[in-house]
Formats: C-alpha cells, sequence, structure tokens
C-alpha cells in the first residue's frame, strides 16, 4: 500500500536533526542537569579581575549587597532583629529540651549559625534557628543508641557529630550541583511528615504540661498514651493549670495577631511574655517545691569551642548512626530551609539560588558543629515573624545574634526559675500551626494518590517512628515516579468538530473518531521500563476498536497513527518495541503511521533504520497530516478486507 498520489500535494517531511559529536551531547546533557540555571552566565567576557570578584560575591553574597546597604535599611533590620531575637530565645532554649540536649545549647545555636548565613546565603528573609522537627529526629534516632540522660557527655558528642555531617551533606550537595535529591520529599510527602512530627511532637510536651518526671523515650502514639495513662496518679494539677494558662494566652495572642496582622509583634512576642511571667510565677509563689519543674543553672558565656569532642566522637563506635542521623535531618532541614525561604521570596519578587542555600546551610551547620550548636535551619514561624517585621536584608540574623550574644553574656542567669511547663506550652503552641488539615483536605480534592502518601507520611509517624514514616512516605512517592515512568498514559484521539485539532476522546467526548483509523497519544519518553507496557497497551487499544468496528459493522481498521509529541525521547528498548508492533499489526492487515516524532526520537529512529522499515513516506508532521493521507489512501485505492487478504495469505502457506 503506497500513497504516492498523496505525496504531490506538498507537505513538510519530518526532518532527522543533523547529528551531533557524542562529547557535545553528553556537555549539553550535564549542563542542563547540574546547572539549569547557568550560572557561569554573568562571568562571560569578563576581565580575570571581575571574575575573580564575580565569583567571591557568588559564593559570598554579603560581598555584593554590603556595599549598597543603607541606614533606612538598617533600621528596618534592627527591629526585625530584635523581634525574633524575643522569639529566638525562648524557642532555642524549649527546642534544647526536645533534643535533649542542656537548654543553653539552644542559645548557642542562635548565635554563630545566624552569622554565618547572614554572609553566605541569598534570602533577605531566612531567620536561622532550632527547630522542632530535626531536634525530634535527633533525640529519636541518637537516644536509641545512647540514654542522653545518663550519658550526656556522649550524647552530646553524638549531636554535634551528627550536626557536622549534616553540614557536610548539605554543603556537598550544593557544591556538586545536586539539590535536585531534596525534590523527592514531594509536597504531600512534607505535609504529612510535618504533621506526624507536630503531633508526636505535641503528645511527648504531655511530660511537662503534667509534672511527670518520668516518661517514655518511645516517639510514638501508643507509647506516649500508655505512659500518660499509667501515672495519672503522679499528675501535678499545679504545673497542668499552669501549662493550660500559657497554652490559652499563646493561642489568643496568635489569633488576634492573625485577624489584625499590623499587630503581629503581639504573637512574635508572646512567647519570651511567657517566659518572664512564668519566671516571675515562680519565683514569687516558689512553685518549683509544689511540683513545678524548673531549668535551673544556665551556664554563662558565649559558645565554648567544641572541636575536642568533634574529634572524640569520630572514635565513638555509634559514629555510624551519627551520621546516618546527620543524613537524614540534614535532608529534612534543606527542605524547609529553602522552601521556606523560596515562599518569602515570591512576596518580595527576588530569587534565590537553592544551590547556593545549600552551601549557606551546611557551611552554617559545620561551624556551629565546631561552636557548641546543633542542627539549624530557617523555621517558617521565625522567618513569618521576621518578614511581617518588615526585614530588608539578612542583616537582621546578625542583629538577632547580637541580641542572643548579650543574653549568654549577661542574662543568663535571669531563666534560673523558667518552668519547664512554659517550654512545653511554647512548643506545643508553634507545633499545633504545623498540622494543616487544610493542606490534607486539599490534596484529597485534587489529587487522591497524594493524600495516600501524605496520611501515610502521617500514620507513620504517628503510630510507627519519625523515620518509618519519613521511609514510608519516600518509599510510596518513589513508587509513584516509578508508575508515571513504567506506566505512561496512553489514549485514543478524535476530531474536533469544524477544526483539524484532534484530542484525546477522554477529554473531549464530543471528539469525533475517524472511520477505519485508530489516533493513539502516547504521553511519556519510550523507556525499557514502560516499552512492554505501551506494546500490550498498544495492542489492547486495537483490538477493542477492531470489536467496535465488528459490533457497528462498519469498515475494518486499516491505520494505527501514534501522535508522539509527547515523546521526548526513546532508547533501544523503545525502538524494539515499535519494530514489533510493526509486525504484529502488519500480520493483521493494519498499517502504522507515526505523527509527529521529535528531533531525539526521529535521530534515534534513522540510526536504527527503523524510518527504512516503516517508510518515511508514513511520517507525518501532525496527526491532521496523517489522517488527510490515510483518507486519500483509503479513498483512493480501496484494500482488500482483511478475509480476503487472510486468506490469500493461507493459500501462499
Amino acid at each position: 500500500m503506497g500513497n504516492t498520489e498523496y505525496e504531490i500535494q506538498q507537505r513538510f517531511e519530518v526532518q532527522v536533526p543533523p547529528t551531533k559529536p557524542f562529547f557535545h551531547t553528553l556537555k549539553s546533557s550535564l549542563k542542563e542537569t547540574f546547572f539549569p540555571d547557568d550560572p557561569f552566565k554573568q562571568f562571560k567576557k569578563q576581565p580575570i579581575s571581575r571574575k575573580f570578584l564575580l565569583g567571591l560575591q557568588y559564593f559570598v553574597p554579603i560581598l555584593e549587597w554590603a556595599p549598597r546597604y543603607t541606614f533606612e535599611f538598617f533600621k528596618a533590620d534592627f527591629i526585625a532583629g530584635i523581634t525574633i531575637a524575643s522569639l529566638a530565645v525562648p524557642q532555642g532554649i524549649s527546642y534544647a529540651g526536645l533534643a535533649s540536649l542542656p537548654p543553653v545549647m539552644g542559645l548557642y545555636s542562635s548565635f554563630v549559625p545566624p552569622l554565618i548565613y547572614a554572609m553566605l546565603g541569598s534570602s533577605k528573609d531566612l531567620a536561622v534557628g532550632t527547630v522542632a522537627v530535626p531536634s525530634l529526629l535527633i533525640t529519636s534516632m541518637l537516644g536509641k543508641e545512647v540514654n542522653p540522660h545518663q550519658n550526656t557527655k556522649l550524647y552530646v558528642q553524638l549531636v554535634l557529630a551528627t550536626t557536622f555531617f549534616a553540614g557536610v551533606f548539605q554543603a556537598a550537595l550544593g557544591l556538586l550541583r545536586l539539590g535536585f535529591i531534596v525534590d523527592f520529599l514531594s509536597h504531600a510527602t512534607i505535609v504529612g511528615f510535618m504533621g506526624g512530627a507536630a503531633t508526636v511532637v505535641c503528645l511527648q510536651q504531655l511530660k511537662g504540661i503534667l509534672g511527670l518526671v518520668h516518661f517514655t523515650h518511645g516517639a510514638d502514639l501508643v507509647s506516649v498514651i500508655k505512659s500518660v495513662f499509667t501515672q495519672i496518679h503522679l499528675w501535678r494539677w499545679e504545673s497542668g493549670v499552669l501549662g493550660c494558662c500559657f497554652l490559652f494566652f499563646l493561642f489568643i495572642t496568635r489569633y488576634f495577631s492573625r485577624r489584625k496582622p499590623v499587630f503581629f509583634w503581639i504573637s512574635a512576642l508572646a512567647p519570651l511574655t511567657s517566659v518572664i511571667l512564668g519566671s516571675l510565677l515562680v519565683y514569687f509563689t516558689h512553685a518549683e517545691k509544689h511540683g513545678v519543674e524548673i531549668i535551673g543553672h544556665l551556664k554563662k558565656g558565649l559558645n565554648p569551642p567544641s572541636l575536642s569532642e568533634l574529634e572524640t566522637s569520630f572514635g565513638s563506635t555509634h559514629l555510624m548512626t551519627a551520621i546516618k542521623t546527620g543524613i537524614i535531618t540534614g535532608v529534612i532541614a534543606l527542605a524547609e530551609g529553602i522552601a521556606v525561604g523560596r515562599s518569602f521570596a515570591i512576596f518580595k519578587s527576588y530569587h534565590i539560588d537553592g544551590n547556593k542555600e545549600m552551601i549557606a546551610i551546611g557551611m552554617m551547620n559545620i561551624a556551629g558543629s565546631c561552636t557548641s550548636c546543633y542542627l539549624t535551619t530557617g523555621p517558617f514561624s521565625r522567618t513569618a515573624v521576621n518578614f511581617n517585621a518588615g526585614c530588608k536584608t539578612a542583616v537582621s540574623n546578625i542583629v538577632m545574634a547580637t541580641a542572643v550574644m548579650i543574653t549568654l553574656l549577661f542574662l543568663t542567669p535571669l531563666f534560673y526559675y523558667t518552668p519547664i511547663v512554659v517550654l512545653s506550652a511554647i512548643i506545643m503552641a508553634a507545633m499545633i500551626t504545623l498540622i494543616d488539615y487544610e493542606a490534607a483536605i486539599h490534596l484529597w480534592a485534587v489529587d487522591k494518590f497524594d493524600f495516600v502518601v501524605c496520611i501515610s507520611a502521617y500514620v507513620g509517624v504517628v503510630f510507627g517512628s519519625v523515620e518509618t514514616g519519613l521511609v514510608i512516605a519516600v518509599a510510596i512517592s518513589l513508587l509513584r515516579i516509578l508508575l508515571f515512568v513504567a506506566r505512561p498514559k496512553t489514549s485514543v484521539m478524535g476530531s474536533i468538530s469544524n477544526s483539524t485539532t484532534y484530542r484525546s476522546i477522554e477529554q473531549y467526548p464530543k471528539a469525533n473518531s475517524v472511520p477505519g483509523i485508530l489516533i493513539l497519544h502516547i504521553n511519556a519518553p519510550v523507556y525499557f521500563a514502560n516499552a512492554s507496557y505501551l506494546r500490550e497497551r498498544i495492542s489492547r487499544w486495537i483490538d477493542e476498536e477492531e470489536d467496535k468496528l465488528k459490533i457497528s459493522a462498519k469498515n475494518d481498521l486499516q491505520y494505527v497513527i501514534l501522535d508522539m509529541s509527547a515523546v521526548g525521547n526513546i532508547d533501544t528498548s523503545g525502538i524494539s518495541m515499535l519494530e514489533e508492533l510493526k509486525k504484529t499489526i502488519d500480520r493483521r492487515c493494519i498499517k502504522l503511521v507515526l505523527a509527529n516524532p521529535g528531533g531525539e526520537v526521529m535521530k534515534k529512529l534513522d540510526k536504527s533504520k527503523f524510518i527504512d522499515t516503516v517508510g518515511q513516506e508514513w511520517i507525518y508532521l501532525t496527526v491532521g497530516e496523517a489522517v488527510d493521507a490515510c483518507n486519500f489512501m483509503l479513498q483512493t485505492c480501496k484494500p482488500k478486507t482483511k478475509a480476503v487478504e487472510s486468506e490469500a495469505a493461507d493459500d501462499k502457506v
């Protein structure tokens, strides 16, 4: 069967792109993989001295914007810095307790890392500090190996090692341009994981709220509930009343600040106000003698060097646990920090470089591990306060660090009477906002599979452990990626009335099928992972179409047109699939036609000689052209019925 007469009509022939050298193609592919933002563009056609300066500014962004810094900017940054410092002090102490660390380490972690980030970070709004979920992960994973209360020194050494390896991993991802790895934590995964972790954190704060001394080290719902209700006789009503009062105060201030955004500072100052009021209450009522646990002595002075502790931890038998914990917490911290930074950058219409952020966050954690700090990133709550306070640049982090430094030098004795229950209330109030049920409802409405991923992560964290929830969520997300690759979408296309456009009949039910012609759209690259499935699915489409034609007593199926406009690439397995498909449908007296194959696909089809097999005249630029050609052949060269052709074939045999 030929279409010589149709070729007389003018049509574009689908071109095979010119072949490029292998190393040129490899270079192009690597560039698109690792340098999609083309960071070297600014260095082109620049003198050596200018290139050196641009290189310094790339890795140390403060050198780029500091010369343009003004006093007006400083006034805004100073107010924002003082505001977030009022939040950083109580949160730092609280989250250190959540990580089973000495409270002062939370203050240390709000001093050195923000200074490093201010120099290396590209976000104007990100406020650096400790966060709840990595703190929980640290105590959950390391606490299984070393009891933080019985062997505090070794536990602190392992936390420092965890922070160091998290920083190394984060910086390495940035330097090697591997930031896309973080993208494997989908939005649904993060929503479920964060919600589950927040639930677990809130439940664990019942120890402080109820004034319990002995509490489970488990991070799952069953262990916590069992620990709470088997100690009813040990509940302290004084601690419970105090905790509920401060929780109510924190929720009321947050509600008021949300209703009146101009009063955002009320919610921002609420944690510090709670600490001050709680400390005064305990001091004047001597509540510490009536079951209300207090922080006690906080070491005065700046961060002591911790290189010796870090070196000692490298020789520990638990080093592999520290490395594993560092990698997991490092990824979680990166995902949160970059997501938060990008979210607020959108509001101010500027761009942050994800790879530079990884380097900045990694370097500040490496520096922190050497100065008695534990893992830090950019928490949402602190960044939101920084943004609402009107910060202009990262100098707000320097102001915050300076305020924390003053606190460490002169004010730590004032926290002696701070009740643990107030810190528990601060953590609970902060964590409840991470349980984003509205996002879960939105996932259910938009994508049921994403909802399953979200709930799986949540259930895994709440009923299993933080690590279990993370593994389940990532595994399901990866499974979905594999399903997308291995089971690509295919659809039957029809013509839209009064146009030359062809679209999916599933999406446009009123689209008309073309008699004698089956048009199939393949919506993915064709690889070894999906080649077998596509062969079987296309064969099934053909079987179903032939069954329909038999029932309706219409003409037999004569042509199968594959719309390959969405097939960005094809490998040798995909080409073998097309060859097998052509042989199969040739035996059924059906002609295979290709429409709009892309440049990469055409190159490989040409090199494999498949174009010669199918015939260049059966490859068309558009589906419309292919349909016109097939219709022309149906009208001018009426084919024999399949029954006749089959009989002829049998006679030959």
